[in-house]
């Protein structure tokens, strides 16, 4: 994608006093968005059918549009086909804070919005922000991640995770325009862009439009940055670079599966650091293991542009820190589980035997963004707790939630020399998943329900961390954690680790429905669990339960009481005081 819309268009109006809203016609920004000055936005009036062009009206605080935004807009008679017209200005802004009304007519039809546009002190907080998102992150995962990692004697734990001394909380709201029940796409978008979206959208309004890549775009938080200021950008991830939460960083779709789109959007941005998976979206199609369509080679692309490729962990130890621009890929797809990766040494990692963990990848992002004296975002994503949540494999996803907790580490030691970093830590979402005592081995019988134990039955599980790298040695201890989730499809509860791979607890039956995987129907002790999801569900799905977010340095007190997922955005660009236009 190319970004020409990021070209500067900028007004100033004045603020008035807003009545109550009403809607016949869909506008975008949308009612109630809240908008940083000098912030990018595409401007859509959508009606209900075919209007006359000389009928519509469009007024901004009184004012024609015209007179508000000089460029051009277009009226499209009949968008897509659908017997609906719409007028659309791109790449637009507000210059002057306050609250704005829009009103629209056309005829019979009409609708009015409210937008509240705000301005970031003068007076830069921070130098650097390093944001880390645990998908999936819930209360859950924390506590076994601390109880597995730290120990836990007479009910006090034995040892604090990093995350814990984070100076400051709140809860964070994280449903999208169209559902209560969010995904990862939108979730993070509204970090990124402190605008709402909906499920599946990255960067935009999901309008009617039938083109994914054509809906109305908002300003993302690194392209805001790579605009405005001087500083770098990275992005980290051990999914797919193109998965949802780091292609939000950037990109603009409808569809978060345009993930070869979204590779040509990081590519006209160009975030200094980038390292993850997904080679398989930057390779031609004539390149095996290709997922592309067209024979663009962007690692090539890239490489032109004056990026170091690593490609294996060796490679970004000996390499990475040395670079000023990096592209990392260690994998075709999402990367392997550090439960796979470093203790369990099974099959799973064959094809990639040598795949950084987030801490190495964390600690040479950092090496490398903070060479930029202007400073610098980094975005980090322990990814696989959600990869792992969704197959009801908590253990999995409990190693990916310490990886998580260690990465944090790294950047609280780099504060320590670099007090101006604003270190943030939350989620984009949760997973219905709760701790309720133990199951233990020994107790008689082969009845693994029978085993678990509650309330005073539970005691404390036996895992031990003897070379104290804050993993429990082994994950198949004779007494452990019990860990169920609320919500899945159907499936066999084995009670114990998975060793050979991650659980696939449905398979797919001949009527299109998942039903129980019956591989795990034999181990001792197995119970069939009807699931209590649609029979479409394969895994397990998101709650909407909220969202934590902790955060320590220069900004950090604004995270308190319950707050939007939108307003995460304007702390950061509160802390790095965006929107006055071109640093210096």
């Amino acid at each position: 994608m190319k970004a020409s819309w990021l070209v500067p268009v900028t007004f100033a109006l004045v603020p008035v006093v807003i009545p109550a809203t009403a809607f016949a016609v869909n506008i975008y920004p949308i009612d109630r968005a809240t908008m940083l000055t000098g912030g990018k936005f595409d401007f859509k009036v959508e009606f209900d059918k075919q209007v006359d062009p000389a009928q519509v009206s469009i007024k901004i605080n009184g004012k024609s549009y015209q007179q508000v935004w000089s460029q051009k807009s277009d009226f499209i008679k009949d968008e897509d086909g659908l017997n609906a017209s719409s007028v659309v200005i791109k790449n637009v802004d507000i210059a002057t804070p306050g609250d704005y009304k829009v009103e629209v007519s056309a005829g019979d039809e009409n609708g009015t919005v409210s937008w509240s546009v705000y301005q970031t002190p003068k007076k830069r907080q921070a130098k650097n922000v390093i944001l880390f998102i645990g998908d999936g992150l819930s209360v859950a995962h924390r506590t076994a991640a601390r109880v597995m990692s730290k120990g836990i004697t007479e009910g006090k734990a034995n040892g604090r995770l990093a995350i814990d001394d984070l100076t400051n909380m709140a809860f964070i709201g994280t449903s999208s325009t169209d559902s209560i029940a969010a995904d990862s796409a939108n979730t993070m978008s509204a970090y990124m862009t402190g605008h709402k979206s909906g499920v599946n959208a990255l960067g935009v309004y999901v309008s009617r439009a039938k083109d994914s890549l054509n809906h109305p775009k908002q300003e993302t938080l690194g392209e805001l940055i790579k605009r405005t200021t001087n500083m770098s950008v990275g992005v980290v991830s051990d999914a797919e670079l193109e998965d949802a939460t780091p292609a939000a960083v950037l990109s603009h779709t409808r569809r978060r599966a345009d993930k070869a789109e979204i590779v040509s959007m990081f590519y006209d941005i160009k975030p200094d650091v980038l390292l993850g998976g997904g080679s398989a979206y930057f390779l031609p199609e004539t390149t095996l293991g290709s997922k592309r369509k067209d024979n663009q080679n962007y690692i090539e692309r890239f490489q032109k542009a004056g990026y170091l490729l690593v490609t294996n962990a060796n490679e970004l130890k000996k390499q990475g820190s040395s670079a000023d621009k990096l592209l990392g890929l260690f994998h075709t797809g999402n990367m392997d589980d550090v439960l796979d990766r470093r203790f369990l040494k099974n099959d799973v990692t064959k094809k990639f035997p040598d795949q950084p963990d987030l801490t190495e990848m964390t600690q040479t992002a950092l090496d490398v963004l903070s060479k930029n004296q202007d400073g610098f975002f980094l975005m980090v994503e322990s990814a696989l707790i959600d990869k792992a949540s969704h197959p009801l494999d908590w253990e999995r996803a409990v190693y990916n939630t310490i990886m998580l907790d260690q990465s944090v580490a790294i950047a609280k030691k780099f504060a320590e020399t670099h007090p101006d970093t604003l270190i943030i830590v939350t989620g984009d979402h949760t997973h219905g998943i709760s701790i309720i005592g133990t199951i233990d081995d020994d107790k008689p019988g082969n009845d693994m329900r029978e085993k678990v134990g509650v309330y005073e039955t539970a005691g404390y599980p036996n895992y031990q961390d003897k070379n104290g790298d804050g993993y429990p040695d082994r994950v198949d201890v004779s007494k452990r954690l019990a860990v169920f989730f609320n919500n899945f499809p159907d499936h066999y509860e084995i009670f114990r680790p998975k060793l050979d791979a991650r659980f696939v607890p449905a398979i797919q039956n001949e009527k299109g429905e998942y039903i129980a995987n019956a591989i795990y129907k034999d181990i001792p002790g197995a119970v069939l669990r009807s699931g209590n999801l649609p029979r479409k569900s394969d895994t397990g799905v998101h709650s909407v339960d909220d969202m934590i977010v902790q955060a320590s340095g220069p900004g950090a007190e604004r995270f308190h009481g319950y707050m939007d997922n939108t307003e995460l955005f304007r702390v950061i660009v509160d802390a790095l005081s965006l929107g006055h236009g071109k640093q210096e």
